[in-house]
């Protein structure tokens, strides 16, 4: 999980640092992705909240040994696979919608390329959170088989390979 925390701050954090920019003819700051306050927004949106998402997780893995109901161990482990996959989905829209964003932003908007760096890592950090957040819905020896594994998961959590 701290990967995945650290990639959502490197996103919003890039974004809310260097995403905006003014220029002398205008008062009122434009989104560095093609002007579009809704790119600039859905990233900050998604990184803020993949992060609570992150620390959420981690308070529900370090809860996970008290629960004894197997039950209720069931519902964490589909609920961290199901959120997991939800957020790949996410990050994969955010990504797509950044990239394209700035591959069809004017170089007129911005003649001296300020935050370009930073728009860039967003949308690299967006990209690698696709894969991040797939690999912890599934157990890193058997990937494909992750559906199967799923009930000797709930009954040795301590042990998800046997």
């Amino acid at each position: 999980m701290p990967g995945l925390a650290l990639f959502s701050i490197v996103v919003f954090g890039s974004i809310v640092n260097e995403g905006y920019l003014n220029s002398a003819s205008e008062g009122e700051e434009f989104c560095i992705y093609n002007r579009n306050p809704n790119a600039c927004s859905y990233g900050v949106a998604v990184g803020v909240l993949a992060f609570l998402t992150c620390l959420l997780y981690l308070a529900l893995d370090v809860y996970f040994p008290q629960i004894s109901s197997v039950k209720d161990r069931k519902k964490a482990v589909l609920s961290d696979i199901g959120v997991s996959a939800f957020w790949a989905f996410l990050w994969f829209v955010g990504f797509c919608y950044l990239a394209n964003q700035w591959q069809v932003s004017k170089p007129k908007d911005n003649p001296l390329n300020e935050g370009t760096d930073a728009a860039r890592a967003a949308i690299a950090f967006s990209f690698f959170s696709i894969f991040t957040w797939v690999s912890t819905a599934t157990p890193p020896e058997r990937a494909p088989s992750a559906w199967l594994l799923l009930p000797r998961r709930i009954r040795n959590p301590e042990r998800p390979e046997i």
